[in-house]
């Protein structure tokens, strides 16, 4: 990847609703170039999925909640029921697996204390945990899907061109 579709990730993360030809138009390219490069980076699974971002209190899920769970036991038949138990659940936006002093980490989305309790009923239902901690976001201080694009990810053109990078 180069400087070229770093800018193009970038457009794609602020904007994945511009045309072919706006996005060409920023980054100096003609139409079928530029597609051709957008089409390469998801086939390269640089880009996974485009979507619309919905803001959560408009669709009723306005509470955010940050789930820490330490696991009943640490064996794979235990992370096979987990998995498979919070990848069923929709209010789970995210699961991550940490290092430290809780095992998981889980950011869910509901309406109000009364959902949060039924999703918490099915979630300790769905293996043994050793401990399930809950804490809930007063305010949304920032939020963003766009990652920052590190510059060594992407290779310099006017180097390469120069003979500099391999």
């Amino acid at each position: 990847m180069d400087e070229i579709d770093r800018q193009l990730l970038d457009i794609l993360q602020q904007d994945a609703t511009l045309s072919i030809a706006q996005m060409a138009e920023r980054v100096g390219l003609s139409p079928t170039p530029c597609w051709k490069r957008i089409q390469k980076l998801e086939a390269q699974g640089v880009v996974t999925r485009r979507v619309a971002v919905v803001d959560p209190d408009r669709v009723g899920v306005g509470l955010s909640v940050l789930v820490s769970v330490e696991a009943g036991e640490h064996t794979p038949k235990w992370l096979e029921r987990f998995s498979a138990g919070v990848a069923a659940m929709p209010e789970i936006m995210e699961v991550y697996r940490m290092a430290g002093d809780v095992d998981y980490v889980l950011r869910v989305a509901v309406a109000d204390m009364t959902e949060y309790d039924a999703f918490y009923k099915r979630l300790i239902a769905v293996a043994p945990m050793k401990n399930v901690t809950s804490r809930f976001a007063m305010e949304r201080m920032k939020y963003t899907t766009a990652y920052p694009l590190h510059p060594r990810a992407f290779r310099d053109r006017r180097a390469a061109e120069n003979g500099d990078e391999e």
